[in-house]
């Protein structure tokens, strides 16, 4: 009976994290995942969501067009800026490369790295997208 419980729990929480990645919420993560394991499984289904909904919460949220536009639009700085790693999303971005902060946004900040536009999270220097 448990392990049936257990089984079923962890198909819904599956279920249910895809449903929540879909949407866009702010309740995500770790306890998006537990929050929507307990109401489908109980104290099991939590634990089990807790688990989803951690892997499925390290997804990076889009930032806004007007973001996206700036800087596109933003002039390039003069000095250029080459790193040997590859900039990845969801990495942070060497300690070497300065930042520009979004004036009308400043929960995000760009950079020009090895030719690209790369929007970041000023605070972690995470990437959060590559400009193509």
């Amino acid at each position: 009976m448990i392990s049936r419980l257990i089984v079923g729990a962890a198909t819904a929480a599956t279920l249910m994290s895809g449903v929540a990645f879909a949407q866009s919420s702010t309740v995500n993560g770790a306890a998006g995942g537990a929050v929507t394991g307990a109401i489908v499984g109980g104290p099991v289904g939590a634990a089990v969501g807790g688990v989803a909904g951690a892997v499925v919460g390290t997804a990076i949220d889009p930032p806004p067009q007007k973001v996206i536009t700036y800087v596109q639009e933003a002039p390039a700085p003069s000095a250029r800026v080459v790193v040997k790693e590859k900039v990845v999303v969801g990495q942070p971005l060497p300690e070497t490369v300065v930042v520009t902060p979004i004036p009308d946004d400043p929960t995000y900040a760009y950079a020009v790295v090895n030719d690209e536009r790369v929007i970041v999270e000023p605070s972690s220097r995470k990437v959060i997208q590559v400009i193509k």
